[in-house]
């Protein structure tokens, strides 16, 4: 072999083995993104709004508060599956070569009315709850009945829906 052949070997040789570890790097990187993901799904008790909202309450309320509402969760939890379902696939049949138009309006129908029977358990547990409080308790609590995350905490860190003013206008409406 001469002295150009030999360069070139070794000139491949680095770059495959550079390409092998980079390879090796993003597996390993992805894999323990992927593991903190699916361990943060499997945690309960996940911080976020409703943990803000809660703060405020003394813990063996806390505590009642979280099992009912988890208790709500899971009884409403078939209606939003059913939802999604439908949901996935009415784009399904809206994916087909041939659209057919009333399969999928039906199916979008069904999507909405399953969405809005969980919507409806999780609000009426809320107001269940809710009856359950004190008037001091009950305030700390109302954000619950705020659709939006962004809305209930807001409204937790004010003591209140806040709707005026540009960060809350308009947040506690549907569809925003």
């Amino acid at each position: 072999m001469t002295t150009k052949t030999l360069k070139i070997a070794l000139a491949v040789s680095v770059a495959l083995n550079l390409f092998a570890v980079a390879g090796g790097v993003t597996y390993v990187v992805g894999r323990d993104k992927i593991e903190r993901r699916i361990e943060e799904q499997r945690r309960g008790g996940r911080e976020g709004p409703l943990a803000e909202v809660l703060a405020g309450l003394d813990p063996a309320v806390r505590q009642r508060v979280r099992a009912s509402l988890r208790e709500t969760a899971l009884l409403a939890r078939p209606d939003f599956e059913a939802a999604r379902a439908a949901r996935r696939e009415a784009i399904a049949v809206a994916g087909q070569p041939t659209l057919d138009a009333p399969r999928v309006q039906a199916l979008l129908e069904q999507s909405r009315a399953a969405e809005m029977r969980g919507r409806q358990r999780l609000e009426t547990g809320a107001v269940a709850l809710l009856a359950t409080l004190t008037p001091a308790e009950r305030k700390a609590m109302t954000p619950l009945l705020q659709r939006k995350g962004a809305a209930r905490r807001n409204a937790a860190r004010h003591d209140g829906p806040e709707t005026n003013g540009p960060e809350g206008a308009g947040q506690d409406r549907p569809g925003r």
